[in-house]
């Protein structure tokens, strides 16, 4: 490991030593002006209607980023993150256990407090319900945002439950923080109003026969220059990159298609990202922990390439 990479990661030495935090990065809460991007988790799955365990995500995530530590430029960015992003892990947001409540107001006045200071957050989840108070906190530093969903589901079911991983998207257009004309869902294949959907739609499908080229100019076509939130659930990869998740379905994208689809997205304003519903008690050999570590990575590197 080169000293650029200490500088980046916080600490030297061993791929395998002292994984605490996401890529090694320093652990902090500070956010003064020479922090550009924050990686937080999230350790929650109680809105979860499939599978538990994605509580587990966030530490999961961190602990296969160590295999990524070790390639000062990823490849094929041809630049060193630590040259152009200052990152930090804040580590997990902590929140009464068994009390969803408490975890809304806590994970909105983080988030708004970090987006507040002019950082760039990348959340690790947990189930994908946190999205909602994520987006509450995105709402409030920049108005309605455009949604760019990467799922196999569209998680906009109408239900009455106050906590639903499945109803996030119909709850965010009904309180106005997202506009849904400007909105996007990638990977969908699973049933859904197809007659009365709010979102542009390209589901896997036709994901799958296009290029990841097609499926950017989509997207750049939908969301125009509006502040952007980017949310990628983990089982928009077929099951074959990403068992480890709680609700997988067959037929998804490959986590190459996904990456071609991350690193060509820098034209975009994106305001804040995020990556949810690792289970890594699912599968074996941390396949889904590393799709996901990597994915986050990239969405890094993504934002890094502007500078």
């Amino acid at each position: 490991m080169s000293k650029q990479q200490e500088t980046l990661f916080g600490q030297g030495g061993n791929t395998y030593a002292n994984i605490f935090t996401y890529m090694g990065l320093p652990l902090s809460r500070d956010l003064s002006d020479d922090v550009d991007a924050v990686v937080m988790g999230v350790p929650y799955d109680l809105a979860t209607t499939g599978r538990s365990g994605t509580r587990f995500g966030p530490t999961g995530i961190r602990q296969a980023s160590s295999q990524l530590r070790w390639e000062e430029k990823r490849w094929p960015w041809r630049f060193s993150l630590a040259d152009k992003l200052k990152v930090i892990d804040y580590g997990d947001i902590t929140f009464d256990d068994g009390d969803s409540d408490d975890m809304m107001a806590t994970v909105e006045t983080e988030a708004s407090k970090i987006m507040a200071a002019g950082k760039t957050l990348l959340t690790l989840g947990g189930d994908h319900f946190i999205t909602l108070p994520l987006l509450r906190a995105a709402h409030q530093q920049f108005g309605k945002v455009a949604l760019l969903h990467f799922d196999a589901h569209t998680d906009n079911e109408k239900n009455d439950g106050k906590y639903n991983h499945g109803s996030m998207f119909y709850h965010a257009p009904t309180e106005g923080l997202i506009d849904s004309d400007k909105s996007i869902q990638i990977g969908i294949r699973t049933e859904y109003d197809y007659d009365n959907h709010p979102f542009t739609v390209l589901d896997a499908a036709w994901s799958n026969t296009h290029s990841a080229e097609d499926i950017v100019a989509k997207i750049k076509a939908t969301v125009g220059d509006s502040p952007v939130y980017l949310s990628f659930d983990i089982d928009c990869l077929d099951p074959a990159y990403a068992p480890g998740t709680g609700t997988p379905v067959a037929g998804g994208i490959s986590s190459d298609k996904a990456m071609q689809i991350i690193r060509a997205l820098g034209d975009l304003n994106i305001v804040a990202m995020d990556l949810m519903e690792v289970a890594p008690a699912y599968d074996h050999a941390d396949i889904t922990s590393l799709a996901g570590a990597t994915l986050a990575l990239e969405m890094l590197y993504m934002m890094a390439a502007k500078r």
